[in-house]
């Protein structure tokens, strides 16, 4: 791993040099151990003595030097790749001027708003002082601006407007990565709005969903609206279709009431949410499993009284991260309710949700080691900009690929490569932020871990973004549902995908080429043997699959931008250094055995070792 380390001893030399010849030699008084107190009379004998010396601190008590507080600047004019990528895709002044300005208001001014998030975190009111129940959920004033902040700069609205047709995503997105980091995660919200905004466009923009998705998608602060996303409860939060137990009573005017208890729900404070819910026969009976759930809607409104319709708040979460919002647990005692899906088809009809909000965790993720790596810039090592510059290239990819297919311009390919990566770029850019916004932390040594640094919430809710929207385990498997509802299809575009057609006229990225191109005949000779095997070995080897494929797709898309012909010899770098580490871990681990039919029962004998010693034990003594 190359890294700064040698400019660093330089950098702190030269400063400690400055702290010792800066500062003056001046006498200093030391007060001898017989001198007397004030008042009492010394003898002639008895003087304070004086002397010189270069003592290196301006007090005595705590020395002169103190490590430089990281300085946010204009994170947009600060980003080398994210300006060249645009340049590249979208030269237009208007979107270029957009950002810039953007990029200053976040540094100047919404930054300031995310740390006051942080520190004044939501608080849960649940009676009056009357004793009536209330639940008011109170947060502060920056996080409510921060919701004017996002319909003003149209954070979801860019979206939906298209003015920039199939690159429009890349707009939006680009916009939500300078902003993510400096949020006080409000991008949270904005993700589950966007996800709700699309959920309805799919489904049909008509009543009794026409004016939710037009507060949606508005840029009106006083018409905005945020929406939740109320789907995990006691038994899981992934499995839905076997963990959902809340119910929906039809009413006689169409409407649905719901009653069920969820267990996490995210900005809990949002104006509406979308929920899964199992439709009552007259019996009051329900079908299991995915099949009998159904999508509804909801409002989040108050009765005249001021209490909450249908909803009890039982307490908010005490979170790792994501401090700043509000997450809760939900009663749901006859939330009235419109089912927008057909009767059934609720986990269909949030296909299209989870494909935007696992973008958004992408972002985030892309955000925060980009965010890190500014800040720790004198101290950073050069491998997590390699990282950062990887992680932006691959949800810019999948931005785009979704900007194409919303604007009807899509190929087949197009699709099926969309459906492959988005679950391939949420998990692995989840597991980068993770360890580059560490590694970012350790960069600024003690301070790094120091509370009121703001520097340790980076990685706290950094943890978040490898949970939410899916585990990684939980997503390998998705690739691999993937691979085989397409019938292999999403694997034959990802193939067929030529971005390395112009890599031959850079001789200087012929390393590159040749790792990206040996890791893809490797993992295509893997795929052959891996069909023929039983279906545990494939799922054995799914984490090391979303791995490979992500890493020589990424590689790929470096090499590619390294082509471009305003290319500058940092993007040619970051190539090779990318290509340099093991792009295909699935063909690595196949060679040792990982996936033989007799891994499994191994690795669970190695797991429950102690278990078994410790049940052995208590048999014995028994």
């Amino acid at each position: 791993m190359f890294s700064t380390v040698a400019p660093l001893k330089h950098r702190a030399a030269v400063s400690c040099s400055r702290v010792w010849f800066g500062v003056s030699q001046r006498k200093v008084h030391v007060r001898s151990s017989s001198e007397t107190e004030a008042g009492v009379k010394r003898s002639d004998a008895e003087h304070p003595w004086e002397t010189e010396s270069p003592v290196p601190f301006s007090r005595a008590r705590i020395g002169t030097f103190f490590q430089q507080m990281p300085v946010l600047r204009n994170p947009f004019s600060e980003d080398v790749l994210l300006r060249g990528y645009l340049k590249r895709h979208l030269p237009s002044k208007s979107v270029v001027s957009d950002l810039c300005a953007f990029g200053e208001r976040v540094a100047n001014e919404v930054d300031s708003w995310g740390r006051e998030c942080e520190l004044n975190q939501p608080q849960l009111k649940q009676f009056d002082p009357w004793g009536q129940r209330v639940d008011h959920i109170v947060t502060s004033p920056a996080w409510k601006r921060m919701k004017d902040l996002s319909a003003e700069e149209g954070l979801v609205a860019i979206g939906y407007e298209r003015s920039f047709g199939e690159w429009s995503r890349v707009y939006q997105m680009s916009k939500l990565y300078i902003f993510s980091p400096s949020s006080g995660l409000y991008t949270c919200p904005l993700a589950m709005t966007d996800g709700a905004a699309k959920v309805i466009q799919s489904i049909g923009v008509s009543w009794p969903v026409d004016d939710a998705y037009s507060r949606l998608t508005t840029r009106q602060p006083d018409q905005f609206w945020t929406s939740g996303q109320w789907m995990t409860e006691r038994q899981g939060g992934s499995d839905v279709a076997n963990g959902t137990e809340t119910v929906a009573v039809p009413q006689v005017n169409g409407s649905y009431k719901l009653y069920g208890f969820k267990w996490f729900t995210s900005a809990t404070d949002a104006n509406m949410t979308l929920t899964l819910a199992r439709v009552q026969d007259r019996y009051g009976a329900t079908t299991p499993g995915s099949k009998g759930l159904s999508l509804f809607y909801a409002e989040v409104s108050r009765d005249e009284r001021g209490q909450l319709r249908g909803i009890e708040v039982q307490r908010l979460k005490e979170k790792l991260g994501t401090r700043q919002m509000p997450t809760a647990e939900l009663v749901l005692d006859g939330l009235p309710a419109h089912r927008l899906s057909e009767e059934g088809r609720g986990v269909a009809s949030i296909a299209n949700m989870l494909t935007i909000t696992r973008i958004h965790n992408s972002i985030a993720a892309a955000a925060a080691m980009r965010r890190v790596v500014q800040l720790a810039r004198d101290y950073t090592l050069a491998r997590m900009e390699v990282e950062t510059r990887g992680a932006f290239l691959l949800v810019m990819e999948v931005c785009r690929l979704l900007g194409r297919e919303e604007s009807g311009v899509s190929s087949e390919l197009d699709s099926y490569l969309l459906r492959l990566l988005t679950p391939v770029v949420k998990l692995y850019t989840a597991k980068q932020a993770v360890a580059v916004v560490s590694e970012g932390l350790e960069s600024f040594g003690g301070q790094g871990y120091i509370e009121d640094t703001g520097l340790p919430g980076l990685l706290r809710d950094a943890q978040v973004l490898s949970i939410w929207e899916g585990t990684t385990n939980i997503l390998s498997l998705d690739v691999l549902r993937g691979i085989a509802r397409s019938s292999g299809m999403v694997l034959h575009a990802y193939f067929s995908h030529a971005l390395l057609a112009g890599a031959s006229s850079v001789s200087s990225l012929r390393p590159a080429v040749n790792a990206v191109d040996g890791a893809l005949l490797d993992l295509q000779n893997f795929v052959e043997v891996a069909v023929n095997r039983s279906p545990s070995y494939l799922e054995l080897a799914a984490r090391d699959v979303a791995y490979s494929l992500a890493r020589i797709y990424a590689g790929a898309l470096l090499i590619d931008h390294a082509c471009w012909k305003e290319a500058i010899p940092s993007d040619i770098y970051a190539a090779i250094r990318w290509s340099e580490q093991d792009l295909c871990p699935v063909v690595s681990k196949q060679v040792t055995g990982c996936y033989e039919p007799n891994a499994a029962a191994l690795d669970a004998a190695l797991m429950c070792d102690g278990q078994s010693e410790e049940a052995e034990s208590k048999q014995m003594n028994f």
